[in-house]
């Protein structure tokens, strides 16, 4: 489904210089796509790996047995072009058994998923010496540093896939930044937006989260910080593909280009959002039980009057925030569904509700434990905002169907996005101490209400429903994966 590149007017991206148009009909791709061990990172590496499939190319996608084993059904027209390929997890002390995956731990632990994901370059090394054809492109994600040396042996190039926005990566820097030791040291330093970003913006952490965010360039159990791992993926890839479009984040797009020094080149993937009915289709959404309720319960509701509460699989919260969240939700007396997990490692008799929430509220809405199929959620006539930890994933499903935002950063990048939210008018963040991150019931409450029912969220209301526009256009967003694919195509025609 060959587009011309001018009908996505790219502006300044590299990637302009990069398309000739002959190189959409080169023949299928041999993809191999390796995602970090976590749902946050595998699961828009697999919307990816559709996407590209669906183009006809042949698609090797990398993870453990457990984790493929939990991965989403592969629409079947498609199913055929996605291989999944499982590689041992080897034992490391401290990781706990049949942990595969960051879900499956209490955050002190994923470093030694680290480790263990680093003893990933053996298998890896023998599925290349093995593979048949010869993969034409490895994708893979910031933890793998080890991927570029070894694919060189097989002369085979490299992209980095952010599943983080161009936002974020601007706010790291160029890789000598990525060390502690580049001009910030400290977490203060962390709570402006860095000199480069030349345009006025809100980027930047407050001193909770930039305390969190610090730990990131320190060396954990395999030896290696996050971000030595990213300098080390940014120096040896070709291409960086960011989960972005440029009717979002021009100027983003175009000072990460500028700060790569076009080595490796920026090329936007466009935002993936997810198909509805391929959730629907999904072999988890088994209308029983507790999903059912939640549906009886919406389909109850005014349209646009409920409030959408999920905050990841993995964001946690002390209990006593969740109580505050939870007693926040009761003040507003705005209709809500809250999809509450208990973290990895608490323990099973701790009340993670407040006493006597769940009867206070019964009418005024549904809290379902365990998993949602939240993309199902969001798109019920229903629901008229989103209340969310501002994962990148989370904040694109949100925007898809126009649903204004209610901010609750908990971790990583999170607060960055909110921050920038909030610049753009699309959502509202909950007041917090800028300390120790501690937020109270009334905060939450007059947050919700404002995005939901007041006349002073009306702004919000109408940028978050403008901007459906972009984030539910699948032909623009194709068309960045097919100028994608004419990059990596355009790489191995020169290769040939």
């Amino acid at each position: 489904m060959p587009r011309e590149l001018a009908s996505l007017n790219v502006g300044t991206i590299t990637i302009r210089h990069l398309l000739p148009s002959s190189t959409m009909d080169d023949g299928p791709l041999h993809v191999v796509v390796f995602p970090w061990l976590a749902f946050g990172h595998m699961l828009p590496f697999l919307e990816l790996s559709k996407s590209l499939a669906k183009r006809g190319h042949r698609i090797s996608f990398l993870s453990t047995p457990r984790n493929i084993q939990r991965l989403p059904k592969i629409p079947s027209q498609i199913a055929s072009r996605v291989n999944l390929v499982s590689l041992p997890l080897p034992k490391v002390d401290g990781l706990p058994e049949d942990a595969e995956a960051t879900t499956d731990l209490p955050p002190p632990k994923v470093q030694y998923l680290k480790k263990a994901n680093d003893g990933l370059d053996e298998p890896f090394t023998r599925f290349l010496q093995e593979a048949s054809p010869k993969p034409d492109w490895i994708i893979h994600d910031f933890s793998h540093h080890w991927i570029p040396p070894i694919a060189s042996m097989f002369e085979v190039p490299c992209a980095f896939f952010s599943i983080f926005p161009s936002s974020t990566l601007v706010f790291i820097g160029p890789p000598s930044e990525m060390k502690l030791g580049g001009q910030r040291r400290t977490p203060e330093q962390f709570t402006k937006p860095p000199e480069w970003i030349s345009f006025p913006s809100s980027a930047a952490f407050r001193l909770h989260e930039a305390q969190v965010f610090t730990e990131h360039y320190q060396n954990n159990a395999s030896g290696f910080s996050d971000f030595r791992r990213l300098e080390l993926i940014i120096q040896g890839c070709k291409l960086v593909a960011v989960r972005s479009c440029k009717e979002f984040e021009s100027d983003w797009l175009a000072l990460l280009e500028e700060l790569y020094k076009n080595k490796p080149v920026v090329v936007p993937v466009g935002l993936l959002p997810p198909h509805v009915q391929e959730s629907i289709e999904d072999v988890h959404t088994d209308t029983t039980g507790a999903v059912a309720q939640v549906f009886g319960w919406l389909n109850g509701q005014t349209p646009g009057s409920v409030v959408y509460v999920a905050l990841g699989s993995e964001a946690t919260l002390s209990v006593e925030l969740v109580h505050e969240l939870a007693l926040g939700l009761e003040l507003s007396k705005v209709p809500f569904v809250w999809a509450l997990r208990k973290p990895a490692g608490m323990a099973s008799d701790v009340e993670i509700l407040p006493k006597g929430f769940e009867v206070r509220t019964r009418g005024l809405g549904v809290v379902a434990m365990g998993w949602i199929p939240q993309l199902r959620v969001l798109a019920h006539p229903s629901v008229g905002g989103f209340f969310t930890h501002c994962g990148w994933s989370s904040t694109i499903e949100g925007l898809q169907f126009g649903h204004p935002l209610i901010l609750l950063p908990i971790f990583t990048d999170q607060g960055l996005i909110a921050r920038i939210m909030e610049d753009k008018k699309i959502g509202l963040e909950v007041p917090r101490n800028e300390e120790n991150g501690s937020f109270g019931r009334e905060g939450v409450a007059k947050a919700i209400r404002l995005i939901m029912v007041e006349e002073g969220g009306e702004p919000f209301r109408c940028k978050a429903g403008k901007l459906k526009e972009v984030f539910s256009d699948k032909e623009s967003q194709e068309c960045y994966v097919d100028n994608f694919v004419r990059c990596l195509q355009n790489h191995r025609a020169k290769q040939g």
